[in-house]
């Protein structure tokens, strides 16, 4: 795997490597909503930061301290906050949701960074790109249909998880380079596992054995998923990576299909088109701005 890799050009490497992180969290996303059928959602994310954060301490053991010294406590307790909004929210949505929809309507994150971009970063936006953000929304409006009598509240989840994950990417931003990864990635998992552990004790419901051996796991396959990312931002601007971050609407949609009998209705297609169209042209426009 290594020489393969290296045979490849820096940056088309971190494209290789970005796609892969997609793929492996399309896995968590699977065995999320497995999980979330029998288990409340609060239950299924403790055990998804709970058992990250162990196998995670346990290979970062012998260098731990030192990444837990930040010089910025408060925004990584924010940008964890978010993070963990982010998979509340997308792991509830995923009980009552299909694939399709919980991802095509959680692709509208972009959007939202770009307007938070402007709120808290006070950067410039242009017309054409507001332009781009509010048929974005417009195609979100389609697959959540409001008013409408297939219309439930509990499709404005992934809105929510949007909202909470442009939250922390801007908080990232924030951070740039003053901190170490490994120490953002372990107060995520941190205060992921410290918030969900105050909350599950409400919602708690035994697990079977094969069950338990898969909520003691599964955070690992998140884990890997963050490490890759971290190596392929190491390897290609981030510019360069985000339309790749829509591959996730097809591997979930795909899985959806195989796995649970999903088939998204011509809403769902329209609506996740229209996010995905407006999200790759403010992706254009602020290329050109830099």
């Amino acid at each position: 795997m290594n020489s393969f890799l290296a045979s490849i050009p820096e940056e088309r490497r971190g494209i290789v490597l970005f796609c892969a992180t997609i793929f492996i969290f399309s896995l968590m996303d699977i065995v999320a909503k497995y999980l979330t059928q029998t288990y409340p959602p609060v239950q299924v994310v403790w055990a998804r930061y709970a058992s990250q954060f162990f196998w995670s301490a346990l290979i970062l053991s012998p260098k731990l301290r030192s990444y837990l010294r930040t010089k910025h406590l408060g925004l990584q307790l924010v940008r964890s906050a978010c993070l963990f909004g982010a998979t509340l929210c997308f792991f509830t949505s995923l009980k009552y949701l299909s694939f399709a929809e919980v991802t095509a309507i959680f692709e509208t994150a972009p959007l939202m960074i770009t307007i938070l971009s402007v709120v808290i970063l006070k950067e410039i936006v242009g017309a054409r790109r507001w332009g781009g953000v509010i048929v974005g929304f417009i195609g979100a409006l389609i697959i959540i249909r409001p008013g409408a009598e297939v219309f439930r509240p509990v499709a404005l989840l992934p809105i929510g998880a949007a909202a909470f994950f442009a939250g922390y990417a801007i908080s990232t931003r924030f951070l740039g380079k003053d901190e170490p990864h490994a120490t953002s990635f372990i107060y995520t998992t941190l205060m992921g596992t410290v918030i969900a552990s105050l909350a599950v004790p409400f919602f708690w419901q035994t697990p079977t054995l094969p069950h338990a051996l898969i909520l003691g796991t599964f955070g690992m396959i998140g884990a890997s998923g963050h490490f890759i990312l971290i190596i392929a931002f190491s390897y290609t601007p981030a510019s360069m990576l985000a339309p790749f971050a829509y591959l996730a609407l097809l591997f979930n949609a795909i899985w959806g299909f195989l796995i649970f009998a999903e088939t998204p209705d011509i809403y769902t297609w329209v609506g996740a088109a229209i996010i995905v169209g407006a999200g790759l042209y403010v992706w254009h426009r602020e290329r050109q701005r830099t």
